[in-house]
């Protein structure tokens, strides 16, 4: 078992660099001064180039070599699956690429940053010009001969390809979109007016964060242009924005990024500073942050519970009751930002991404054309013109930092997060109880213990045949959804 040690030893080294590398990143996002920013390149670039040479480094191929994995366990099999994969696909990718890209995807946060502010897509053109043609390169030596969007996805989803998100996104349209129109047609429930103060926003959101079982000693919630999760094991941080008129979008931002943090918080510590120390793939992280968000935070048990706290937070704030407060929680609103969507209308955001960004690697469409397609694109799915390029193609930051393959996970997130909401309800009836108290413990728990202690123990997939007793399809979530706004619309 000699190599095997010697193999994890260097491993944890590895993990350890980038979480380091991580914290970089996170810092970039939250309290690096704007001045800093080309020097942060060179700093991301710098440690990319270390944790590449310790990916391709010669004694991982030869220790990989001498194991006989017939004679580890499960966590040994584990853990060299995804080591021999890191390997393989690192030792594809030349080191100078792998740099140059950690240090122009660094510099274009910050000019993707000033482009949105500046509503200016042209300034940013060139630089996710760049960007794409990188990360083109990457992708066709990872794919060698085959499909290179295929090859980015499994930097985020191990297994899935590209024609089998198309195919959930053909399951997924028709019953979405005759949905919207009938909940569009409809009458609506009121809307959250007034005006919140953002101290107090905080506030409640860090309690919130708490009530979701986040643990605060291990972590930090700081604001953010774009909220996100950072981190695994013992330091996991999360950001949060706050708007005046939307308070809202600061709570919901919160627990969204408290699944993802509580997940990796959740693994097993067994596991820290190894492969399996973190989430398995994005879709199983995006399926606790969704169900986290969504099927608890936007429950008609729990928001009675958050109506008392908005009360005492924000005092008489134009809502009669808890079932009307339920109702304006889950209206369906139009709108532009992906981040704020409705439930029923978010994933119709994610198949226009993945379209644009799936043409965009397969040369059918050139970064010039990016904004008008976008435009096009969108006008047809939601049926109102894009009025401002930061509420169209800038509103992400995904394509700045290189991050191809990556949106279509977030509605892969939401047919998972259906399933296990399916699994949990079954397992939990008496979970409304707990959750009107503001007591989310069992549901949480249950995730834990079916999810997310297993780390990258298992396959994607297989994190949720496992925790539900069957493969995952995407009946579960239109079943959810036909049901929850079936009865708020009266339809």
């Amino acid at each position: 078992m000699t190599a095997y040690d010697d193999l994890m030893a260097f491993q944890r080294e590895t993990e350890a660099l980038a979480q380091v590398a991580g914290r970089l990143g996170w810092d970039q996002e939250t309290m690096m001064p704007r001045g800093a920013a080309p020097q942060r390149a060179e700093e991301m670039a710098a440690m990319e180039s270390v944790l590449h040479a310790r990916r391709i480094d010669p004694r991982v191929a030869d220790w990989l070599a001498k194991i006989d994995d017939g004679a580890l366990d499960p966590v040994g099999r584990a853990n060299l699956r995804h080591i021999r994969r890191d390997h393989e696909r690192a030792s594809k990718v030349p080191a100078q690429l792998a740099a140059r890209i950690a240090r122009v995807t660094s510099e274009a946060q910050g000019i993707w940053a000033e482009a949105r502010a500046a509503d200016d897509f042209s300034a940013f053109a060139p630089t996710l010009t760049e960007v794409i043609a990188l990360k083109r390169e990457e992708g066709q030596a990872l794919a060698t001969d085959g499909d290179v969007y295929d090859a980015m996805l499994q930097d985020y989803e191990p297994g899935t390809t590209g024609d089998q998100i198309a195919s959930m996104f053909d399951a997924l349209r028709p019953e979405l979109s005759e949905l919207r129109a009938a909940v569009r047609a409809a009458e609506a429930p009121p809307r959250l007016q007034g005006s919140f103060d953002e101290a107090a926003q905080m506030k409640l959101t860090r309690h919130l964060a708490k009530t979701f079982g986040y643990d605060m000693s291990m972590g930090r919630v700081d604001k953010a242009v774009h909220p996100f999760s950072s981190g695994s094991g013992l330091d996991v941080r999360i950001t949060t924005r706050t708007n005046p008129a939307d308070p809202f979008n600061c709570f919901y931002s919160t627990i969204h990024e408290v699944g993802h943090a509580a997940y990796e918080q959740g693994i097993d510590r067994a596991y820290l500073l190894t492969p399996l120390g973190s989430g398995v793939s994005m879709g199983v992280h995006e399926s606790q942050s969704r169900i986290y968000e969504n099927q608890i935070g936007r429950s008609r048990a729990f928001t009675s519970w958050l109506f008392g706290q908005m009360k005492d937070a924000f005092g008489d704030f134009g809502i009669a009751d808890a079932e009307t407060f339920y109702r304006v929680v889950n209206r369906v609103n139009d709108g532009y930002i992906r981040t704020e969507a409705d439930e029923l209308q978010y994933n119709l955001h994610v198949m226009l991404r993945f379209d644009l960004e799936r043409a965009l690697v397969a040369h059918d469409l050139q970064v010039s054309e990016m904004e008008a397609a976008w435009n096009d694109r969108f006008e047809a799915d939601f049926g109102y013109p894009v009025d401002k390029p930061s509420n169209g193609v800038l509103q992400d930051v995904h394509w700045s930092v290189g991050l191809l393959g990556y949106f279509p996970t977030y509605s892969l997130g939401n047919v998972y997060a259906g399933c296990l909401h399916e699994a949990m309800r079954a397992a939990l009836p008496d979970l409304d109880a707990s959750l009107a108290q503001g007591n989310t413990e069992p549901a949480t728990a249950w995730l834990r213990a079916n999810v997310q202690t297993h780390g990258g123990l298992m396959e994607p997939r297989e994190v949720i045949a496992h925790a539900t007793g069957k493969p995952p399809t995407e009946s579960p979530l239109l079943a959810y959804l036909r049901a929850k706004f079936t009865e708020i619309y009266g339809l």
